[in-house]
């Protein structure tokens, strides 16, 4: 039998809004490998090349097998496990942003649908993911080669989807208003009825549009988004924890530390230090 391996590709600055990936690879498995249960915060999706295993979802198990295709959502307890006599190998690509969601639902991955049996398309989306690959990179250059090479990939589920998406320009539309009101913005003490406003919507009508194209609500993406900017400068800059609270929006140095330890595990200053 083959010797296992993995080939995992991990992106550390993510400067796409509307599509980014995240991590991109892929593994043949020992018998029995297991990842979860646990959480992501973006989407994955992995396609089976050989072998067998069992994606554990909602409380949930499926068995899979060559040929199939699973979809991690963010922020949903998951496990998979290989095979204990036929363990598989499986291609795989996470991302998140503004279309993924939109994308997503003009798949057969809409709803809560999150496996796709034996597609036909197989070899073609294999490609599609190693090619992905190849276009890894932590420039601006390599993210937007990566990000065209999975918009293909996307675009080649959608094409097979057997429904027609009910999603219309506008739905996205206020999500990525939205978006690039906060990325303008995020240095400000803004609000959600602040985000909500310049879109044009109620705050309810932006919190169902969020969760339902990106899985978080309005303030969780902002959170996000401000402490993704925080760990560029403590790790970039040479200002202060305050400075560096003040420069993301936050005016209260002390919940800006507590927000960042429950995001990332560490204090502001242990995150600077590399601890």
């Amino acid at each position: 039998m083959e010797d296992e391996f993995k080939l995992s590709n991990k992106v550390e600055e993510r400067s796409m809004v509307s599509l980014s990936v995240f991590n991109v690879g892929r593994q043949k498995c020992s018998p029995g490998y297991e990842w979860g249960p646990g959480i992501r915060d973006h989407y994955l999706i992995h396609y089976i090349s050989s072998g067998k295993g069992t994606y554990t979802y909602d409380g949930h198990t499926t068995k899979l097998e060559a040929g199939d295709l699973f979809l991690v959502r963010p922020d949903m307890e998951v496990s998979y496990r290989a095979d204990e006599r036929s363990p598989w190998t499986y291609y795989w690509v996470g991302f998140a942003g503004t279309d993924a969601g939109a994308i997503l639902e003009a798949t057969d991955l809409c709803g809560k649908n999150n496996v796709l049996r034996s597609i036909s398309y197989g070899d073609s989306l294999k490609k599609q993911l190693a090619s992905i690959n190849d276009a890894f990179g932590n420039s601006f250059i390599h993210a937007v080669r990566m990000t065209g090479e999975l918009y293909r990939m996307l675009a080649l589920i959608v094409e097979h989807a057997s429904h027609t998406s009910p999603i219309t320009p506008d739905d996205s539309e206020q999500v990525r208003r939205a978006i690039d009101f906060i990325d303008s913005h995020y240095s400000y003490p803004i609000s959600v009825e602040d985000i909500a406003s310049y879109v044009g919507v109620s705050r309810s009508t932006l919190f169902r549009q969020f969760r339902r194209f990106l899985d978080l609500s309005p303030k969780e993406y902002l959170d996000q988004y401000r402490i993704r900017r925080a760990a560029y400068l403590l790790k970039h800059t040479d200002l202060t924890v305050n400075s560096v609270s003040v420069s993301v929006g936050y005016d209260n140095g002390l919940y800006f530390s507590k927000v960042f330890k429950k995001a990332t595990g560490m204090s502001p200053s242990r995150y600077r230090a590399g601890q």
